[in-house]
């Protein structure tokens, strides 16, 4: 997916600053793209072994060793922008850069750093970093895909995705009211206890 979204980032910029030039045309095959652009993307690590077709609750029965909680840690890439003739190059590029990080020891890093800082000083030093453009993630969820809430809060807007089995889950769509809703309600009683200024919403 990496890959994937380096090839169509690179195509849509292309086409985007083609358009802005003076003659307003997008040739075929040209780069448009300027030479200064650096992103940055955050890819999240599992670092909890693989535990094979075994569930936790079985294992945790059967050994002692196995640590509960999250294990995640996370490692910074540079996220390419540039176009290439063979689609393939941006996998292959994708994929040599993240099995260089993963041979790292980054993501070790940044779990016990995110971990000391939180103990430290609290939540907020605590924090993924802000400075990405792009994170991705293939950590494993739960196995059951009864219902998944996917929450994704940024540049003051907050997206709530909903995916659920409606044979167990009836009436999602009041399920996702029921969040907005109560994130509303809180958002108030916040503001009206004098826990935050109104202008941070």
């Amino acid at each position: 997916m990496v890959g994937v979204t380096q090839a169509a980032l690179s195509r849509y910029l292309n086409r985007k600053y083609g358009k802005n030039k003076k003659d307003g045309g997008v040739a075929e095959g040209n780069s448009n793209l300027p030479k200064n652009i650096r992103l940055r993307a955050t890819s999240f690590v599992n670092l909890r072994p693989y535990l094979g077709n075994e569930g936790v609750a079985e294992k945790t029965k059967s050994s002692s060793n196995v640590r509960l909680g999250n294990l995640i840690g996370y490692v910074l890439f540079p996220f390419t922008i540039a176009l290439r003739e063979d689609a393939l190059d941006y996998v292959r590029s994708a994929k040599a850069t993240g099995k260089r990080k993963k041979a790292s020891l980054e993501a070790i890093y940044t779990y016990f750093m995110a971990k000391t800082f939180l103990k430290l000083f609290g939540t907020k030093l605590a924090s993924f970093p802000t400075q990405t453009t792009l994170w991705f993630s293939n950590v494993a969820g739960p196995s059951e895909e009864a219902l998944m809430i996917h929450i994704v809060s940024y540049a003051n807007k907050m997206n709530i995705i909903l995916s659920v089995d409606e044979g167990i889950v009836p009436d999602p769509h009041q399920l996702c009211d029921d969040l907005e809703e109560f994130l509303k309600l809180i958002k108030d009683a916040v503001i009206y206890k004098g826990l935050v200024d109104c202008h941070v919403y």
